[in-house]
């Protein structure tokens, strides 16, 4: 049979071609799911390398970098986005763990790779975050989040955090583009 569901002049049976919505390139939905694993992975190394070397260099006190505009200084946030439900640590942790396995099951729906690498970088920074829960507390997802990035008429966020905005940026990008 060929492909496309014909006959073959030889009688031998060949499997369908996976193809998705990738422009015609034959990229399968497992590579996709693959793409994203790796750059979640690529993430959380960075996002972890980076707070240990915030440990360790922030201890003394931050560093400046441009002058009113960017710092380096050590912040533990227990709260969400910009320290808001500072002591819904543990729920914010459980929330984290139910967006993971949401993005693991939006996975199986990815059809382009920027919509893998968008889902790859949500998928590194919620879980960056997370091991922070988990490490940085006494209890149950209690842990502080270490941020160190401080932009002061702004905010203090860390490399997980910025790969969740870069990937939810990317998300709306490819939803427009569908469109």
């Amino acid at each position: 049979m060929r492909s496309d569901g014909g006959a073959d002049p030889g009688g031998e049976a060949r499997r369908p071609a996976v193809r998705d919505d990738d422009g015609g390139s034959g990229i399968t939905a497992l590579s996709l799911r693959l793409l994203a694993l790796l750059v979640a992975v690529v993430v959380v190394a960075a996002d972890q390398i980076t707070k240990a070397w915030a440990l360790r260099a922030l201890a003394d006190g931050q560093i400046t970098l441009i002058d009113g505009s960017l710092n380096l200084r050590l912040v533990f946030n227990t709260g969400a986005s910009f320290s808001i439900f500072a002591k819904g640590g543990a729920i914010i942790g459980l929330v984290v763990v139910g967006v993971v396995i949401l993005i693991f099951v939006a996975l199986r729906q990815a059809g382009h790779r920027l919509d893998a690498v968008a889902l790859g970088l949500v998928l590194g920074g919620a879980v960056g975050n997370l091991i922070d829960r988990l490490a940085r507390g006494g209890g149950f997802l209690d842990g502080a989040v270490v941020d160190f990035i401080n932009v002061p008429w702004f905010a203090t966020f860390n490399v997980a955090d910025i790969a969740i905005n870069v990937g939810v940026g990317l998300l709306l990008l490819s939803a427009f583009l569908r469109r």
